[in-house]
C-alpha cells in the first residue's frame, strides 16, 4: 500500500491511505463512513458536534528559542512548551494507527512567487473534501513533484485531557512554526484547518515582503483592484461581490509589490438566514462538491431550513471559487490595489458613512479593527458595545500588530492607493444605512468620482468627509445632520472616541504620529 511518506510524521499501520481524491470520491467515502448525508442539492451535510465555530481559547503556539522573540505573546498567541506539544502529537499519531487516512496536498497563495505548499492529513473524508475545495488544487504534474512546506494533521476524534496535556479543553490547535507543523484535535469544525493555513501565511509572508490581509478583493473592468477589510456583519463579502467587477476572493489575500492574490481556491460562507434573493451566489453554490456544516435539513425531503439556528448560528458552507459567477479564477490581479476600504458597523451613529484617511489615520483605524456588537446579538448586550479586532484579524496574527500596520503604510504609499473608512452601520435616525447608498459610496471610491468633490474634516475623528456623492442624500454624509439632539450626538462621539483611545493603549510599538491620528475625546 502506498503511504505517500506518512511514516515521516510517525503515522504507521494505516488501514488505508487516500491522496487527493476527487470531490465525488471523497463524498462517497464520507457517506460510506456515516460522516454526513446528501442534501436535495447534492451537497454533503455534516454536524460538527460540540464545536460549531473556532475555539480561540484552545489555540497555542509552540514556544521555541527560534521563534520566541518573533511572536506577539498574549491572550491570542498563547505559548505551549515543546515537550507538551510533542507528547500530544505522539498521542495523535498513535490514535491514527489502523485508521483510514485522507491526504490533500495543495497550495496557499495564487501568485507562484509566494506560494506555500501544504499537506493536510485528515481523519475524516468530509474534512478532506472541505480543504480540497478551500485551498488551491495542484495539477497532476505539481502533485508528482510535491513537497510540503507545512503540514497540518487534523484528528477531531482524539480528545485531549487538560490535566495531563496542558490544554484548556479536549480540543487543541497547536502551531509549531519552527517544525512547520500544525496539530488540530478534539474539534470537527473545518474552519480550524482553514484558519491554521491563514495563521501560517501571516507568519511566512511578511518575511517575503508580502502584506497578508484578512480581506476580500476584486478587480474592475479597467484592471484596477481593490481590497475590503471588515469584521463579521460589516459587508465585506456583500460589497466585494459586485456585478461590475471580478471577485478575486472573499477572505484572505496577499499584497505583493506587483500583485494582489488570493491565498485560497474556495469560499467559506455563512448560511444563517441565507436566501436566493439576498445572496444568490452563495445560495446557488450549495451543490454537489460543497460541504455544509450545521444547517438544519429535513430528513425526508433533504431540504435546508437556513433560518433554523438550533444547530448553530455559525452554520457554514465551503465550496470552490469556480462555483461563483464573476470569479477571477487565476486568483490574482496583475495590479496592486488602488483603493483600500475599511468596513465598520458603528451602532453609535457617529462615524461618517464614508471618509478618507491619511497615512497615519489608515494605520490607526487598521490596527484598531473596530465594529459594534449590537443589542440582541449576544446574551446580556442591551446597548451598542464597541469591539476591536487588531488589523481586522487578531486571532490569526502571530507577529506584533506594528509589523502589519507598517506593511500597510508601505504598500499604500508605493501604490498611491486611497484609503477610505466606510460605516455600514447606523446614524442619528436610528436606522442602518441603506445598502444601495453604501454601494453608491463604494462605487464613487472605486471609480475615483469621490475625489472630484469637496471634503470637510470631522471634528471628533479627524477624517475627511465628502459633502456630496451621486445617489446618496447629502444630509446623510455628515453624521451630526442626522441627529436632532446635538448634545446627545456629542456625547456619543465622546463615548466612542474614548473607547478607541483606551483600546489603542495596548499597542505599545506604534509611533506617536499614529497614536495622535486617533479620535479626540474632548
Amino acid at each position: 500500500m502506498e503511504t505517500y511518506g506518512l511514516e515521516a510524521l510517525g503515522i504507521i499501520n494505516a488501514s488505508a491511505v487516500y491522496r487527493n481524491l476527487t470531490p465525488a470520491q471523497l463524498t462517497e467515502h464520507a457517506l460510506r463512513r456515516g460522516e454526513g448525508k446528501l442534501s436535495n442539492t447534492g451537497a454533503l451535510v455534516v454536524k460538527t458536534g460540540k464545536y460549531t465555530g473556532r475555539s480561540a481559547n484552545d489555540k497555542f503556539i509552540v514556544d521555541t528559542p527560534a521563534v520566541h522573540d518573533e511572536i506577539a505573546w498574549g491572550k491570542v498567541n498563547r505559548p505551549i512548551e515543546k515537550a507538551k506539544f510533542e507528547a500530544i502529537r505522539s498521542k495523535v499519531v498513535a490514535y491514527l494507527q489502523n485508521k483510514e487516512i485522507f491526504i490533500f496536498d495543495g497550495f496557499a497563495g495564487a501568485d507562484p512567487k509566494y506560494t506555500q505548499s501544504f499537506r493536510i492529513v485528515n481523519e475524516l473524508a468530509s474534512q478532506n473534501l472541505f480543504i480540497h475545495q478551500l485551498l488551491r488544487r495542484p495539477t497532476a504534474e505539481q502533485l508528482e513533484n510535491f513537497s510540503p512546506d507545512y503540514t497540518i494533521i487534523a484528528a477531531p476524534g482524539f480528545k485531549c485531557i487538560p490535566e495531563i496535556d496542558g490544554t484548556r479543553s479536549e480540543a487543541a490547535i497547536l502551531v509549531d512554526y519552527e517544525e512547520k507543523l500544525v496539530v488540530i484535535c478534539g474539534t470537527q469544525y473545518a474552519g480550524e484547518i482553514k484558519k491554521s493555513v491563514f495563521s501560517v501565511m501571516n507568519y511566512v509572508l511578511p518575511k517575503m515582503g508580502v502584506f497578508p490581509m484578512h480581506c476580500s478583493a476584486n478587480i474592475g473592468k479597467d484592471g484596477g483592484s481593490a481590497v475590503f477589510f471588515g469584521l463579521s456583519g460589516t459587508g465585506k463579502t456583500t460589497l466585494s461581490a459586485d456585478p461590475n467587477r471580478m471577485l478575486i476572493g472573499d477572505d484572505e489575500h496577499g499584497w505583493a509589490d506587483d500583485s494582489v492574490f488570493n491565498f485560497e481556491g474556495g469560499c467559506y460562507a455563512k448560511c444563517i438566514n441565507l436566501s436566493p434573493e439576498g445572496e444568490p451566489e452563495i445560495y446557488n453554490a450549495i451543490k454537489f462538491g460543497a460541504l455544509v456544516e450545521n444547517v438544519v435539513m429535513d430528513d425526508e425531503t433533504r431540504a435546508f431550513d437556513f433560518d433554523d439556528d438550533s444547530l448553530a448560528v455559525n452554520s457554514r458552507v465551503g465550496y470552490p471559487v469556480e462555483y461563483i459567477p464573476n470569479a477571477e479564477l487565476s486568483g490574482m490581479s496583475p495590479s496592486v490595489p488602488k483603493t483600500v476600504i475599511f468596513l465598520t458597523a458603528d451602532a453609535y451613529g457617529v462615524l461618517p458613512p464614508i471618509s478618507k484617511l491619511d497615512k497615519n489615520q489608515a494605520m490607526y483605524y487598521f490596527v484598531s479593527g473596530f465594529t459594534s456588537k449590537v443589542a440582541g446579538t449576544e446574551i446580556g448586550i442591551t446597548e451598542p458595545v464597541p469591539t476591536f479586532s487588531t488589523c481586522f484579524g487578531e486571532p490569526f496574527l502571530p507577529l506584533d500588530p506594528s509589523v502589519y500596520a507598517d506593511m500597510l503604510a508601505e504598500k499604500v504609499e508605493k501604490s498611491g492607493a486611497n484609503v477610505y473608512l466606510v460605516n455600514t452601520g447606523w446614524n442619528g435616525t436610528g436606522k442602518r444605512m441603506k445598502l444601495s447608498y453604501t454601494r453608491a459610496m463604494v462605487t464613487a471610491a472605486l471609480t475615483g468620482a469621490i475625489e472630484q468633490g469637496e471634503f470637510v474634516t470631522d471634528p471628533t475623528f479627524g477624517v475627511q468627509v465628502p459633502t456630496a456623492i451621486e445617489g446618496v442624500p447629502s444630509e446623510l454624509l455628515i453624521p451630526e445632520n442626522t441627529w436632532e439632539d446635538k448634545e446627545a450626538y456629542k456625547a456619543s462621539c465622546k463615548k466612542l472616541a474614548e473607547s478607541f483611545n483606551e483600546n489603542f493603549k495596548k499597542y505599545t510599538h506604534m509611533s506617536a504620529e499614529v497614536v495622535a491620528a486617533g479620535p479626540k475625546a474632548e
